[in-house]
């Protein structure tokens, strides 16, 4: 007859182990325009800018339409280019316990949809600028839908903005034996 404490001679256990490696000095590294992000990001200030050069060049700039773009446009403009230079320099990886994933995530959601509401507004008004800076307003509403959807799947996976996150499992397997 088997022993009531005795479950069968195996115990398992499993253990994660998750190391964050971050280099925490300012340093400039080029490569990050390389990157998917990277690219997203000078897309991005790209047709921020031609979008808001479409709407001043344009004789009805000063209206609110325009105005409304504008905003819009240069708000990501200087936002995009901040966060751009934080990661060239690798500011991002210095205060990698902020959860920049997320931030970023909510930055681009929220300017998807300023930029579809502004394109809608510019391409409805009817001068041949607007036209052009809804064209790049509508682009740029793309291009930050999917640096957004990136950001969430990064999110998901539990990543880092920069530096890396190693998660490792350890499964180790123990033969019991029985106390008699």
């Amino acid at each position: 007859m088997a022993d009531p404490g005795y479950a069968g001679g195996r115990h398992t256990t499993q253990t994660t182990i998750q190391t964050t490696s971050v280099q925490t000095n300012i340093r400039y590294d080029q490569t990050y325009i390389r990157t998917i992000p990277g690219a997203l990001k000078i897309a991005q200030i790209v047709l921020n800018l031609l979008g808001f050069i479409c709407i001043q060049c344009s004789k009805f700039s000063n209206y609110a339409t325009g105005s409304f773009f504008n905003t819009v446009a240069m708000t990501a403009f200087w936002i995009t280019g901040i966060l751009l230079a934080f990661y060239l320099f690798h500011v991002i990886e210095k205060f990698f316990k902020i959860p920049w994933l997320k931030l970023e995530f909510f930055y681009c959601t929220i300017w998807t949809l300023l930029y579809l509401i502004a394109a809608i507004f510019a391409a409805s008004f009817g001068s041949d600028a607007y036209v052009a800076a809804a064209f790049f307003g509508f682009c740029a509403m793309v291009v930050y839908g999917y640096d957004a959807w990136l950001k969430w799947q990064g999110v998901q996976a539990g990543e880092l903005a920069q530096g890396e996150r190693v998660i490792s499992k350890q499964t180790t397997t123990a033969v019991n034996s029985p106390a008699y």
